[in-house]
């Protein structure tokens, strides 16, 4: 059986083993397949293994040994699973192996707000603590957290992350989901409406899965219902934000910070608004990253595979 991985190397640039699928069959593990190369790499492969790569109605026309295509994250739209469905191909995706790495991420990016210590590390080996004629200086204002108020859109498994650290430093949080789970309250954890998380939260996180009715959450109108200095975090998907009308509550101060993990196309644009819009941290999509999380992306592929090649197949996108 042969096994084909398209792009492998973000999911492994060499910190990670393959042998648990080269156990599985025939694997050939490209780093990156450009458009104009997927058909003929995947040939008369039967496994396709694929992150980012998309497979078309016309690429499974074009490989008709196609049985199963493993996606190496949990969104999963390169893929037309109806025509996968309908040829009678399985699509399985990796959900919640990131759990953790993207809860820690989103109160880096805070944290980075509150201290810039990126900039002083640099500031301080460039001599300026050296010259400087105070003990200390700083270069921004320095946010304590303890006693703020933190809303997070989207209250699953990572937004519930985010909220146990928030509070363990010392914050309040209100939560907005439109699925409630009482046993999650606490003195310090609430659930709250949508309007009521934007007019009370000092800061506020995005966790919600992109949907039409997410699809620019913040906007221009929803930014007017935030508290003036507000700090806006998202490590989710890029398009629940309107950009420009980031940028234009960031130039305005009505926003004081924003720290970005995703925006709205990827790899970012140059003509992106927020590239120029201040007090915008920006990352290149790597919350899910950490070694430990990508090993456990890669064991739960490889248990997909197993488990579809025992007849018993699970996190199947498209039954």
């Amino acid at each position: 059986m042969k096994i084909v991985v398209l792009d492998g190397y973000t999911e492994n640039p060499g910190d990670l083993s393959w042998e648990g699928m080269e156990a599985l069959g025939e694997l050939k593990v490209y780093d990156r397949t450009p458009a104009d190369k997927i058909v003929e790499r995947i040939g008369d492969a039967e496994i396709v293994i694929t992150n980012k790569t998309p497979i078309s109605a016309a690429t499974m026309e074009a490989c008709p040994a196609i049985r199963y295509i493993g996606v190496l994250a949990t969104g999963y739209n390169v893929i037309d699973v109806d025509t996968a469905k309908a040829r009678n191909i399985s699509v399985t995706n990796i959900p919640t192996y990131g759990t953790d790495a993207v809860g820690q991420f989103a109160i880096a990016l805070l944290l980075e707000i509150c201290h810039h210590i990126g900039h002083h590390n640099e500031a301080v080996h460039k001599g300026r603590w050296e010259n400087n004629q105070d003990w200390c200086f700083w270069d921004y204002p320095l946010i304590e957290l303890a006693g703020k108020t933190m809303g997070i859109i989207g209250f699953g498994r990572i937004g519930q992350t985010t909220g146990r650290i928030a509070q363990a430093l010392g914050m309040k949080v209100l939560a907005y989901d439109s699925y409630k789970n009482p046993a999650l309250e606490n003195e310090n954890c609430h659930y709250a409406e949508l309007d009521d998380v934007l007019a009370q939260s000092d800061v506020i996180a995005l966790h919600c899965p992109l949907f039409p009715s997410t699809e620019g959450i913040i906007n221009k109108d929803t930014i007017a219902k935030m508290k003036d200095g507000v700090i806006i975090l998202n490590n989710s998907r890029g398009p629940l934000i309107v950009e420009q009308d980031l940028a234009d509550a960031l130039i305005s101060r009505k926003v004081y910070a924003a720290g970005l993990d995703v925006v709205s196309t990827e790899p970012i644009r140059g003509n992106n608004p927020l590239l120029n819009a201040p007090n915008c941290i920006i990352t290149p999509h790597i919350s899910w990253a950490p070694k430990e999380s990508r090993q456990r992306l890669m064991d739960i592929a490889v248990n997909n595979l197993k488990a579809f090649l025992d007849g018993s197949p699970v996190n199947v996108v498209n039954q």
